[in-house]
């Protein structure tokens, strides 16, 4: 078993160069002092539509709740393993009233740096397998957070409704505990379902249109799930499966509004960090993280369903009435309809 603790203090950090540095990470916000008690420090593992939505909503979510005092030390470890640990040691020296990690690798870090002060887990996929819990039913020490388990089997029903396909291509970062575990789960989908199932593997976001690039004569379609590295570069991906004529069906709708995703199926991240701001509201209030449950977002109004009209007219794809009927956000002549 493994049991990890953390402290609680809140801010926004105004850093200068030579201070930041040995921080490694991209800071966001400032403020002189996280010893005022009243800093929160949040690391988010790569800058990208959705985590930024969760940082906001976090942030939002507990200005609402009355916590007008707070600051924010706001990092971004830019799809670097060793710039998230240096930003979880940072938070501990500065003792931060409470650090989130948004996405696995920041979490990670933050709990194996941090065993006084509350950590709160944002947007992680499977926070058992990624060992910062022992268990979902509560917390553990300092520890507990929010889980975004994405529904991998309507996002493959989706797949199916729209698309004639028999082979799904898959890219993921075969470094981030939650990669691999949401291929093994599209694996499991595609095999459910008797399609064939080819993977590429990337170390970092750079070597994400390359490793498209190795698989895309062979598909028929290709799945994005919540891979922070690959969703980082998505717009790699859609080169060159545009380029290609195949159809991409993302579990990351906020990514997907750029344009170049036939369709995406996941939640709204603004809501999801909304949610996790009422949990982080409730250990400032003074609840022990032990006792905090993981938060798992299960409404099917938490989820989001994107059509691209557009996408489907050059793909040649008819989409069904009932799907758009469904749908919660529909693009068409390049705008939001």
């Amino acid at each position: 078993m493994r049991t990890f603790r953390r402290g609680f203090t809140v801010g926004v950090l105004l850093l200068g160069a030579v201070i930041t540095a040995w921080a490694a990470g991209t800071p966001e916000g400032g403020s002189t002092s996280a010893k005022t008690g009243n800093v929160i420090g949040i690391s988010k593992f790569v800058a990208h539509p959705a985590l930024d939505d969760i940082e906001r909503g976090i942030m939002d979510e507990l200005a609402e709740l009355g916590h007008t005092d707070l600051e924010f030390d706001l990092q971004n470890a830019n799809a670097d393993i060793s710039t998230a640990s240096s930003i979880a040691t940072k938070f501990r020296n500065d003792g931060v009233r409470l650090a989130i990690g948004i996405a696995t690798p920041t979490a990670q870090a933050l709990v194996g740096a941090i065993e006084d002060i509350p950590v709160v887990f944002a947007a992680v996929t499977d926070p058992v397998a990624a060992g910062l819990i022992s268990s979902t039913e509560s917390g553990e020490g300092n520890v507990t957070g929010s889980s975004d388990m994405t529904p991998i089997e309507a996002q493959f029903d989706l797949m199916t409704t729209l698309l004639d396909v028999q082979t799904v291509g898959h890219v993921y970062a075969g470094g981030e505990s939650n990669a691999v575990s949401l291929k093994d789960m599209a694996k499991g989908a595609s095999e459910k379902r008797g399609l064939a199932f080819v993977e590429a593997t990337v170390v970092n976001s750079s070597e994400v249109r390359s490793a498209t690039q190795s698989i895309i004569d062979r598909v028929d379609v290709i799945y994005v799930s919540n891979d922070n590295t690959v969703v980082s570069a998505l717009s790699a991906l859609i080169d060159v499966a545009t380029a290609a004529g195949v159809p991409i069906i993302s579990a990351d709708t906020t990514s997907a509004m750029d344009g170049g995703v036939l369709a995406a199926l996941g939640f709204n991240y603004y809501k999801f960090g909304r949610a996790t701001g009422r949990l982080v509201s409730t250990i400032l209030n003074g609840a022990d993280p032990a006792d905090v449950p993981t938060l798992f977002l299960t409404d099917p109004s938490d989820l989001d369903l994107l059509i691209n009209l557009d996408v489907a007219g050059d793909l040649g794809v008819t989409v069904p009435d009932s799907v758009l009927n469904d749908a919660s956000i529909v693009i068409e002549n390049g705008a939001v309809r």
